[in-house]
Formats: C-alpha cells, sequence, structure tokens
C-alpha cells in the first residue's frame, strides 16, 4: 500500500501524476504539459491493472477516425517497465485508437508510479470519464481494498464521490454471474440491477427487466411483487423457528461469528427444516461492511 495515500486520494488525478499532467485530464485549452515525448506505439502495452474490460470498437473507430484528423490531443500517460518498454496507465483507449489509425509514434508523459498508483489513475479517469460500467467500476474498487487495503471513505475522496456511491457499486459483486454479465453488455443498469441483490431468482428477475425494458423503480416494484418469490410472496406471516435451548456448539459458533464481524449474531436450529442466522447491525456502515464481506468471499470462490 502507499503510505501516502489518504493525503493525496483528495487531490485527483493530478495530484498523483504531477501537476504538469492536467492537460491529460481534458484541459485543451492549456499548453501541451512538461516532459510529453512522443515513442513508437509497439514500446507501449496495456496495463494488467486497467479495470476497464470493455472496448465498443464503433467507440474505438469513431476515435480512430478523430485521431487521424487531428492526431492525439491528450498525451498517454505510462510507467517505465524497461529499455523501450513502458506500461499505459492512463488511455489505453487513445493506444487502441491509435493503432486503427496506424500510428506509429504517439505523445506520452513517463512517470515513476507503485502499483496501487497506478490503479489508482486507471480507476480514476475513467470513472470520471464514464467509461467503467458498473461491475468494472466494482471490482476496481474491491482490488484497492482487499489488494491495497483502501477504505470506502478512502474511495470515496479519491473519485470524489460519496461513500453510499461506494458501497452500493461494492454490493452489486454479490450478483449472480448471469446478472453480472448483463450489466457488462449494457443491457441492465446499476439502478435496475440493485433491487435483486440477494434475490434467489435474481437472473430470472434480470432477464425480464430485460426484455420488458423496466426502469429501475419498475425493477423494483418487480420483486416485491406477492408472485416475485420473495419476502412479500406469502400473504400469511412465515411461522417463527420454535426456539430451542442452544447446545455449547452452536453458542461457541456465535460467538466465533460475533468475535469476527463484531457484531450480535444469533443462530438458530430446527432439526430438518434447517435454520437462521441473524446478524443485527445498528448503522449502515456495518451493514456495508457485512455486504463487503459477502461479496469479497463470492468473489473469493468464483476465482
Amino acid at each position: 500500500m502507499v503510505e501516502e495515500t489518504p493525503s493525496r486520494l483528495g487531490r485527483g488525478l493530478a495530484a498523483l501524476i504531477g501537476d504538469d499532467t492536467a492537460f491529460s485530464l481534458g484541459d485543451r485549452e492549456t499548453q501541451a504539459p512538461r516532459g510529453v515525448r512522443e515513442v513508437p506505439i509497439e514500446f507501449l502495452r496495456a496495463n494488467p491493472f486497467q479495470p476497464r474490460h470493455t472496448f465498443r470498437t464503433e467507440d474505438l473507430d469513431d476515435l480512430a477516425n478523430s485521431i487521424r484528423e487531428k492526431g492525439i490531443l491528450q498525451p498517454i500517460v505510462v510507467r517505465p517497465l524497461g529499455d523501450n518498454s513502458f506500461e499505459i496507465v492512463a488511455g489505453e483507449r487513445r493506444w487502441r485508437a491509435a493503432q486503427l489509425a496506424q500510428l506509429h509514434q504517439v505523445p506520452v508523459i513517463v512517470k515513476e508510479l507503485t502499483d496501487a498508483e497506478s490503479l489508482e489513475i486507471a480507476i480514476i479517469e475513467n470513472v470520471q470519464r464514464a467509461d467503467l460500467n458498473a461491475v468494472e467500476e466494482a471490482a476496481g474498487y474491491e482490488r484497492l481494498m482487499q489488494q491495497f487495503h483502501y477504505t470506502q471513505e478512502q474511495l470515496s475522496k479519491m473519485i470524489g464521490k460519496s461513500r453510499s456511491h461506494v458501497a452500493n457499486t461494492l454490493r452489486l459483486l454479490a450478483l449472480p454471474q448471469g446478472v453480472r454479465s448483463l450489466i457488462e453488455e449494457g443491457k441492465l443498469s446499476a439502478g435496475q440491477a440493485r433491487p435483486l441483490i440477494g434475490h434467489d431468482d435474481a437472473e430470472s428477475f434480470a432477464r425480464e427487466i430485460v426484455a420488458k425494458g423496466l426502469s429501475a423503480r419498475e425493477a423494483e416494484a418487480l420483486t416485491r411483487k406477492p408472485d416475485a418469490g420473495g419476502p412479500a410472496a406469502s400473504s400469511t406471516k412465515p411461522k417463527a423457528l420454535p426456539k430451542a435451548e442452544k447446545d455449547a456448539d452452536t453458542l461457541a459458533l456465535e460467538k466465533n461469528i460475533s468475535d469476527q464481524l463484531g457484531l450480535k449474531v444469533e443462530i438458530s436450529f430446527s432439526g430438518d427444516k434447517g435454520g437462521e442466522v441473524r446478524i443485527a447491525y445498528k448503522t449502515l456502515e456495518q451493514l456495508d461492511e457485512i455486504c463487503r464481506r459477502l461479496a469479497g468471499r463470492t468473489a473469493q470462490k468464483m476465482t
């Protein structure tokens, strides 16, 4: 983890790669920043930390046409890997389009950056340009949290969005792969998908939402219908599990989970009928932490 990260997060991309690169963030009125140089396009390679995985062909074609006419107006930010080798930190779409435009050289700004800073910049640039789909954005946040030990508060300051936005985006990783794929394909928005989190029939509902073109509000209403199989599916209140005296193993398990979460946990068991695990929380931050841990466990199992 970068030791200076908390103090630098709020300053944005320029704070990470230097004030002389403000031009690369879209300020085309300024003069070209100091340190820009032309390098052969084959010297560059894609960034393994790049959170964006989807590059629409039509968008690349449009950008390539623009580059043929006007050139690359914003330098690509790179970090050195060795002699005549650079890794792209910000600007992979421009690099791909430049190849389509058959450019031999591209303008770059070379910066010495750590892995964490490289990921920060890639996320900031894409989020500010709204280039990431919600699942890519969530995966980028999760990587910063798990690999570089960021908190949700630090992430919200870094990207200039609320902590609730970060928390809600991270929750999308708890969705089944089929639903996440629809988001990545642009067929389902984050707002449409959010009511499906934790729903047993999330994938079938997702397909229905896409087929009917429902809005986020209509999608939420759909999952709450009595015939939706959710909590409102039955007009009668489900019977509570009978209370029974807990054995030592159950009490020990409750204590173990409670100690790990820092929250009150109750486990009830009713023989062949199964049982329940209840986690009590008092604040939204505690709920966010529970969701983050569950999402993290799900992601680990799928990898």
